[in-house]
């Protein structure tokens, strides 16, 4: 690879960067690795920090409509403290653990819609400059991939996925945004539900996913939404009956929108991670909050891209990474 660009604070002459990602997979809490590569300017500089920065662009809701931004959530120091002499290339490898809640990218190879960046930071002599930026290609954890195979067996089709600003009452979300996977509903659901929207938030102890139905409304019966959060254990994915879990999921579901009347619902205590699968950690009538907002819903089912996996189709993805955050440098930082 070449190096990708001039660092601008400190003009021409200056050390450029390149970071180049291990191509091995990564996971939801698991090891980021490569090597950040750079080349000496015109003279010597001394190198104070080179840090990572894992960046996700993120829609939130607000009373005047729907804004995106770059979002930065986590931050690594990789190297720092030596001198880069003149035209001297030098490698510097890292590895990082990056968050259990992540979001996911792509399913057995096909894109799910969401673009999640590393972008590399040099400060040179008290110049700071954000020199590269990188794709990141998450796969989902095995029980992440369970869930969605047994989706996508059950009949559930793929709408679309993205990140939303805001958090989730009473679980252990910890990123100040939350991955949105949108999916049609099955037949023996679709008169029911308009959608269903699904959350993973993964932890080292297991996960809590997250559903939301979004309720049919008539003349007589405004449409409503219902979310339920179900725990599940990392260990022994391949022992489970996931499409018997997921599809008993969904009827309750179905069933606390249906019996759900009065005042709002809260959530209970989050329930412990154990050996178990699909044990309920309670329900809640309502709407995922934001900054003083709901979640989005996708207008329309059409527009539905090619490939289909486990049943499931992938969504609209963006090819290029750095298109995709130009003009971002600055926004949603932190």
């Amino acid at each position: 690879m070449v190096f990708k660009r001039l660092l601008g604070a400190l003009g021409v002459g200056g050390p450029t960067v390149d970071t180049v990602l291990d191509p091995a997979s990564v996971r939801p809490g698991g090891t980021l690795s490569g090597q950040v590569r750079l080349a000496g300017g015109k003279t010597d500089f001394e190198i104070e920090h080179i840090t990572l920065e894992l960046v996700a662009r993120v829609e939130a809701e607000h009373e005047g409509g729907e804004s995106e931004g770059v979002v930065a959530f986590d931050r690594f120091t990789v190297g720092g403290g030596f001198r880069l002499a003149e035209g001297e290339q030098r490698s510097v490898p890292f590895s990082v653990v990056v968050p259990w809640e992540t979001p996911v990218t792509e399913l057995h190879g096909q894109r799910l819609g969401v673009v999640l960046g590393v972008r590399t930071e040099l400060s040179v002599a008290g110049a700071k400059d954000k020199g590269d930026l990188d794709e990141l290609t998450v796969s989902p954890l095995p029980v992440q991939e369970a869930v969605l195979e047994a989706l996508g067996g059950l009949g559930f089709g793929f709408r679309s996925a993205d990140l939303e600003y805001g958090r989730i009452g009473g679980t252990g979300q910890r990123l100040p945004f939350y991955q949105e996977i949108e999916l049609l509903p099955s037949p023996p659901y679709a008169q029911q539900v308009n959608e269903i929207e699904l959350t993973f938030l993964a932890n080292p102890g297991g996960m809590e996913v997250i559903l939301e139905a979004g309720k049919r409304g008539g003349f007589l019966s405004p449409g409503q939404d219902t979310l339920t959060r179900f725990a599940v254990s990392h260990e022994g994915v391949q022992q489970q009956d996931w499409p018997s879990i997921v599809d008993g999921w969904m009827r309750q579901l179905v069933e606390h929108r249906s019996s759900a009347h009065g005042a709002p619902m809260g959530y209970g205590s989050p329930a412990p991670f154990g050996s178990g699968h699909g044990h309920e950690a309670g329900h809640h009538e309502g709407r995922r909050s934001g900054p003083g907002m709901g979640t989005a819903v996708a207008a329309g089912a059409a527009g539905l891209a090619a490939g289909v996996v486990g049943g499931m189709v992938a969504g609209e993805v963006v090819d290029e990474v750095g298109d995709f955050f130009e003009g971002d440098e600055e926004e949603g930082e932190g």
